[in-house]
C-alpha cells in the first residue's frame, strides 16, 4: 500500500497488519492526465479520492460560466463532493485534475464496509469530515470578511508551494478575484 495514505490514516488511527491488508483490498488507484474530470456537476459522487501525486480542484460553475473553486487537493489531501457521496444525490461540484495526478480512492460501498469490518475507520472519517467542515466554514467566513490580500496570504499558508504549480487563473478563482487583480496584488506584496 502507498505509504502516504498509511501516514494519513495514522494521523488519527492505528492499524494492525490485518486491517492494513483489508483497507488495501478495497483501495483502487488511478493515474489521470491533467484536465481529466473525475466528477462532473450533476453526476453522483461515488468515490472519495486521496491524492498521492499531483493536484485536484473542486469547483462549481455558475450560470454565467464563472468557476468558483472551493478547494484544492494537492498531495496528502482528500477530495469528495460530500453531500452527493453520502446522499446519492447529484453533485454540486466538479472535481478535476490540474496536473497529471495519481489518486487512491474508495467507493461509498467500500467506506461502509470499512466502518463495519474496521470500526476505527468511523473515527478516521468522522475526524476527516469534521476537519473538512471546519475548513469549509473558515473559508466561507474568509470570503465574506477578509480582504483579497488576507485571503491570498491564507492561500499561501494553506497550500505551500502550490502557487508555483498551478495557473494564476485558478488561484484567482479560489480567491474570488480576477487574474489581473491577483497579478497586481502579487506585485504589491
Amino acid at each position: 500500500m502507498n505509504e502516504s495514505i498509511l501516514k494519513n490514516f495514522e494521523k488519527h488511527i492505528s492499524l494492525d497488519p490485518s486491517e492494513i491488508e483489508y483497507v488495501q483490498s478495497l483501495l483502487l488507484s488511478k493515474k489521470v492526465k491533467k484536465n481529466t474530470i473525475l466528477l462532473k456537476t450533476g453526476d453522483i459522487s461515488r468515490y472519495i479520492y486521496f491524492v498521492v501525486k499531483g493536484c485536484l480542484r473542486m469547483y462549481n460553475t455558475d450560470d454565467k460560466g464563472v468557476q468558483h473553486i472551493v478547494t484544492f487537493a494537492p498531495e496528502d489531501w482528500w477530495s469528495v463532493d460530500l453531500s452527493s457521496f453520502y446522499t446519492g444525490g447529484p453533485a454540486f461540484y466538479t472535481i478535476d485534475a490540474l496536473e497529471d495526478t495519481e489518486v487512491l480512492f474508495l467507493s461509498n460501498e467500500s467506506v461502509e464496509m470499512l466502518y463495519e469490518k474496521v470500526p476505527k475507520f468511523e473515527r478516521f472519517f468522522r475526524i476527516f469530515f469534521a476537519n473538512g467542515l471546519v475548513l469549509y466554514q473558515r473559508r466561507m467566513t474568509a470570503i465574506i470578511s477578509q480582504s483579497a490580500e488576507e485571503r491570498y496570504l491564507q492561500f499561501q499558508k494553506r497550500y505551500p508551494g502550490l502557487e508555483q504549480r498551478i495557473a494564476q487563473k485558478h488561484i484567482a478563482a479560489y480567491l474570488g478575484i480576477t487574474p489581473v487583480f491577483l497579478s497586481m496584488l502579487r506585485k504589491r506584496l
